[in-house]
């Protein structure tokens, strides 16, 4: 114990699942299963009605699957009654033809040599069944229907062994007690592996060989009702346990932790520790390969209820590094220990995170990019607005009619198509002047209207300039403290 604190953390208590324990807590009522633990499917067929006979239409299938006392009754009694039948047969015969009453003359040429009642009949066939052949009794040549009779016992009981062996064969073969070296872990676990949450169970092989193109399945069956009303008694929905990344394609060579991730596809999204303890449900686990030895395909099943699904577990290691060789503890295969997981779904956990922040506000850049991209008649009010009362009286004369002009051509431009206005709307009017094509005498207006945007950029950069570097003390006319830039635009006006 004091090993895996050291190697798991102070924090960390391991818990034996076993059902066994000493101090287990109050079993809940056993509930009915689905499928038992042993992978028994605990349904029966009942009111076929005249559906029987479908069973003996596939008879071969139905033998096989019969119970072994009822496979070897079957043999038997069918040994018995074909080798009564074929011995009376053979009695008849003899009894027909007097063979019976004159099979001591030496001169007498009986049917079957040597054959007086039914048990020497009953032997006779049996030698010839089994091709003992002892040299005792014999078919002679003046007896027709007893070679008919032989030719058709010997096809009948080619028939009868070839159906009865084969079926035992088949039965013996089956690679159901395969299934028996396959564990499943008592318990399955649910907690954070690479920060998500998953839905965890173990798998384990106890021979040494192996089980070729081993696959797992997982289905969870749980009622349900439909928006429709419909009720749906055991529905069956299947669980990803890695089919797209093929990680349900198993390498059983010593135990593995299978992983089902809870994501927002998965049945379990809304699943939280409070929530597991009301839930009803079976998880039916479905573990298929071939067998190396045989090449017959075996498949091993169990199931999880509510009650076996351990929230915040986490399964112990079992693998240990030992010199040349890795060891599997099966002792530790059921066990598991506590580790910290949060209590709540991961559907709680995704709406506290896509709640918005009250401190993520619009960043001056982006209102920037978005002044630069967006030109409307709006901006030049707002530029009109900034005060520019540190300006010499000139120039703000000089830039109030610049910006007047410019936005009497905006408008002017913006009525001159109607029916193209009436269709954009809202948009800005750099849009709608992309927007629409190009008419004639429209060429002059834009460009005119590229110069008056162009001045009215360099006159707000101008008083932008001004308003971040104060004028200094005038010492003669205003116009003589103005950078040398304002002066010679003064000048050209």
């Amino acid at each position: 114990m004091s090993a895996l604190r050291r190697k798991f953390g102070e924090d960390y208590q391991v818990v034996n699942t076993e059902r066994g324990c000493a101090f287990a807590a109050p079993a809940k009522k056993k509930r009915q299963r689905f499928v038992e633990k042993n992978g028994r499917c605990n349904v029966q067929h009942g009111n076929l009605g005249g559906e029987t006979s479908r069973y003996l239409s596939d008879l071969f299938t139905t033998l096989v699957d019969l119970k072994w006392r009822w496979n070897l009754l079957i043999f038997i009694l069918t040994y018995t009654v074909a080798w009564l039948v074929m011995a009376s047969m053979w009695w008849i015969i003899a009894y027909i033809r007097g063979d019976l009453n004159q099979g001591h003359d030496p001169s007498y040429t009986p049917c079957v040599a040597n054959v007086y009642n039914f048990p020497s009949a009953f032997l006779f066939f049996i030698e010839t069944e089994a091709t003992i052949g002892y040299g005792y009794r014999y078919i002679t040549e003046k007896c027709p229907e007893g070679i008919i009779l032989f030719l058709f016992q010997s096809l009948l009981g080619s028939i009868v062994d070839a159906f009865l062996i084969g079926c035992m064969f088949i039965k013996m073969s089956q690679p159901k007690k395969r299934a028996e070296t396959l564990m499943f872990s008592q318990d399955a676990v649910i907690s954070q592996r690479d920060g998500r949450l998953c839905l965890m169970f173990r798998v384990g092989n106890l021979r040494n060989s192996h089980m070729v193109s081993a696959q797992i399945r997982c289905k969870l069956i749980k009622s349900r009702q439909t928006p429709e009303g419909e009720f749906l008694p055991l529905d069956q929905c299947e669980l990803d346990v890695g089919f797209g990344t093929g990680a349900d394609q198993l390498f059983l060579v010593s135990p593995l932790t299978i992983c089902h991730e809870i994501n927002s596809k998965s049945p379990f999204f809304d699943l939280s520790q409070r929530s597991l303890t009301s839930e009803q449900f079976e998880i039916v686990v479905i573990l298929e390969g071939i067998v190396e030895t045989t090449g017959m395909t075996c498949q091993a099943r169990t199931s999880y209820t509510e009650d076996e699904v351990l929230w915040g577990h986490r399964f112990l290691p079992v693998m240990s590094l030992e010199e040349g060789f890795f060891r599997v503890d099966y002792s530790q295969f059921h066990n598991t220990f506590e580790v910290p997981t949060p209590p709540y779904s991961v559907k709680e956990h995704e709406e506290k995170t896509s709640l918005p922040s009250p401190l993520l506000t619009p960043t001056l850049t982006e209102g920037r990019v978005r002044q630069e991209r967006v030109f409307s008649a709006e901006c030049l009010d707002v530029a009109e607005e900034r005060p520019a009362g540190r300006l010499p009286s000139k120039l703000q004369r000089m830039s109030s009619s610049g910006k007047e002009d410019l936005q009497r051509k905006v408008l002017k431009l913006g009525s001159a198509h109607p029916e193209k206005a009436s269709s954009t709307g809202d948009l800005p009017l750099k849009l709608q002047r992309l927007g629409s094509g190009p008419g004639p005498g429209e060429a002059e207006e834009r460009l005119r209207l590229r110069a008056l945007r162009v001045d009215a950029g360099a006159v707000t950069q101008s008083t932008g300039d001004l308003q971040h570097h104060p004028v200094p003390p005038a010492s003669g006319r205003p116009e003589d403290n103005l950078p040398a830039k304002l002066r010679r635009m003064n000048a050209d006006r």
